[in-house]
């Protein structure tokens, strides 16, 4: 009897050996009351589930089997890690019941492998409840349908995968990628990757397509993506980085592309890095070129180098035509000053002395007539013209030139009135500075025609010589400032360069335009000027002429004048030409002495410097004109400087007069002659 019981125990043990092992799930199912599971006494599995759950057990891949038509569910040691808290409840439980809030997921594949057909699901998103919350998962996993002896279909079996980390790291990676190919697409810099020897375009971004003209040039070569830049040096320098190894740096370096289909080669300037790309053995795959399309700077670079050697240029040239004048008028005046010469010598040396004195002044006041045009100081005083009659006036200031040159110059006027809007004194100076420029570059003997031609919308002048012309690089910027510097460097015409360009900007002013042509160097040259017309003619054409007599000299009769000016010399001469004219003139040299003589004397016309070294002149006329014995006087101002605020600020200190030095005598002579009528 108790052999038969040892026999029976031994067959019971002999009965459960597939569930040896299997660490502590293995464990669990030896110890486990399996009276309320429908899968029943492990010693009563059939052989089939017997087979699958011994191989289970001892794999160390996560694996679960559901067995019957109620799916009971067993799993191994790895497959807890899946179950999260849902272990050790779910060991012989229902598939349903465990995975209930993925069921409706997995359940197409249950009811496939359940058919007899193997199903796989690569990285299957499923939101999971294992510890408490819902989760987002992946899974790679395999159903696999398990039969029993007779053949027939009584479970499944999966083997699995969890692959939620992986997943998120590549979704991080991935979102990492996308924001650095944005940033990367977006960078301000020019950027692209190129791959292998051919240099074949992986990566560029909106820059570099910018650059180049948006064309498609991703996977192709670059010699084939870009053609033009054949034979510009860049493709030499990809195939000597690709094969060194070694970087290179561009600073500045011109490319021409066809940024537009059929279009001409456009030249840009580039900063550029070719930085060469290594793989994990450190050879060169691919090469990286970042950069700038640098051409706006490098442009601006150029014009301010441009401008600077303009301006060295034009300080020499200011020196030179200042020293020309200068040194005639240093020799007269040292003669005089010698007291050896005769009459006639005298008066020689005094015309020198004027003349000279006078071509310093036009090249100080053409320096301050550009500076007031270019900063829009200048005040147009404009009136219904005939320009006729300009041209008359201006042909008769360039005459005495023209003579002493012995040009044969042609007038060919309209023959109708040419009537336009604009300030007389302006256009007077732009047709003169244009006829001036013809006799200059004029042989002696040569030809100028000035011809006035009327059109339905504007009236053109127009001056043509036969002199030496202008060469084609030169005739683009010829109404650029300081032009005539370049054209002439050994200055032999005289100026500064700035004539032209001062024409230009006071034509503009009259909403006119200038123009300039020329068949090359010793074919002469052409210039025009256009201004729109008025449809009527003036109603006084005698006021277009201007008085005839503006320059006379009046008769000021006698007025007792005092000069104040620093300035020894110039305060001695002025006073010596008024003396000739039968003025009683006193001089100072200081506001103090000036105050004390004034007070005494009770002088008609002061005529004040305004920068004296113990007061300026603005502070002297306030002070003068409290006092009561010349607060009837006439104060003029006679300084260099001539900008609007010195002339405003005058006026509120109490002058009448504006005189910038070195002051025309007419302008003098008009000021006195103004100041008798009020005495």
């Amino acid at each position: 009897m108790q052999e038969n019981r040892q026999q029976s125990d031994e067959n019971h043990a002999g009965a459960l050996m597939f569930l040896s092992g299997g660490g502590e799930v293995g464990a669990m199912m030896r110890a486990h009351d399996w009276s309320t599971s429908p899968l029943g006494h492990p010693r009563t599995w059939p052989q089939a589930l017997r087979t699958v759950v011994g191989l289970m057990l001892n794999s160390k891949f996560p694996m679960f089997v559901a067995w019957g038509k109620e799916l009971a569910f067993l799993y191994n040691d790895p497959y807890r890690e899946i179950l999260g808290d849902k272990h050790p409840a779910a060991l012989g439980g229902r598939f349903h019941d465990i995975w209930a809030e993925i069921w409706h997921d997995i359940h197409p594949l249950i009811e496939r492998a359940l058919r007899g057909e193997a199903t796989y699901a690569d990285r299957l998103y499923l939101v999971m409840n294992r510890h408490g919350y819902d989760e987002p998962t992946w899974f790679t996993f395999s159903y696999s349908p398990v039969r029993d002896e007779n053949g027939a279909i009584a479970g499944m079996y999966c083997a699995c995968v969890e692959v939620t980390e992986q997943v998120l790291a590549e979704k991080y990676r991935n979102e990492e990628n996308e924001r650095l190919r944005g940033l990367f697409s977006q960078a301000p810099g020019i950027m692209a990757v190129l791959r292998g020897p051919e240099h074949v375009f992986e990566l560029t971004n909106q820059s570099y397509m910018q650059l180049v003209g948006h064309r498609p040039i991703v996977g192709k070569r670059a010699r084939d993506a870009l053609p033009e830049i054949v034979g510009q040096g860049f493709l030499e320098l990809l195939d000597r980085v690709y094969a060194t190894g070694e970087p290179f740096v561009g600073h500045a370096l011109p490319v021409r592309l066809q940024r537009e289909p059929e279009g001409p080669l456009e030249e840009r300037y580039i900063d550029f890095v070719y930085q060469p790309i290594r793989d994990e053995n450190g050879a060169v795959s691919g090469i990286f070129v970042e950069g700038s399309d640098v051409t706006d700077r490098k442009l601006v670079e150029d014009e301010l180098r441009a401008a600077n050697r303009q301006k060295d240029q034009f300080l020499a040239m200011l020196a030179h035509e200042l020293r020309n004048p200068l040194a005639p008028i240093m020799t007269a005046a040292q003669l005089l000053k010698l007291g050896r010469l005769d009459a006639n010598s005298v008066a020689n040396a005094s015309e020198i002395i004027v003349r000279q004195a006078e071509h310093m002044t036009d090249l100080v006041n053409d320096l301050l007539d550009v500076s007031r045009v270019t900063r829009g100081l200048v005040t147009l005083e404009k009136d219904e013209l005939d320009l006729n009659v300009i041209v008359s006036a201006a042909v008769e200031q360039v005459r005495p030139l023209i003579d002493a040159r012995r040009h044969a110059l042609t007038l060919q006027l309209s023959g109708q009135p040419a009537h336009v809007t604009g300030d007389r004194t302006r256009l007077v100076q732009v047709i003169s500075n244009i006829l001036n420029n013809a006799t200059k570059y004029t042989a002696p003997g040569g030809r100028i025609v000035l011809a006035v031609t009327v059109g339905d919308e504007q009236v053109t002048v127009s001056v043509r010589d036969n002199g030496v012309g202008i060469a084609p690089e030169v005739l683009p910027y010829i109404f650029d400032l300081f032009t005539q510097a370049e054209r002439t460097p050994d200055r032999s015409q005289g100026g500064l360069g700035i004539g032209l360009a001062l024409v230009k900007s006071l034509v503009a002013l009259h909403g006119g335009t200038v123009h300039a042509s020329s068949e090359g160097l010793g074919q002469g040259s052409e210039f025009s000027i256009c201004l729109p017309c008025v449809a009527r003619a003036p109603a006084d054409a005698a006021n277009e002429g201007g008085g005839a007599a503006a320059g006379a000299a009046p008769d000021n009769g006698n007025l007792r004048v005092l000069v104040v000016d620093d300035n020894a010399d110039a305060a001695q001469m002025l006073a010596a030409l008024l003396e000739v004219q039968g003025h009683a003139v006193s001089v100072e040299y200081d506001a103090r002495g000036a105050l004390a003589r004034a007070k005494n004397e009770h002088p008609d016309v002061l005529l004040l410097d305004i920068g004296l070294p113990d007061m300026d002149g603005y502070e002297l006329a306030r002070r003068l004109r409290a006092q009561p014995e010349n607060a009837g006087a006439t104060l003029v101002a006679l300084t260099g400087y001539g900008q609007n605020q010195d002339r405003e600020e005058a006026q509120q200190a109490g002058f009448d007069h504006y005189l910038v030095k070195p002051a025309d005598l007419n302008e003098v002579n008009e000021v006195l002659a103004r100041a008798e009528a009020r005495r």
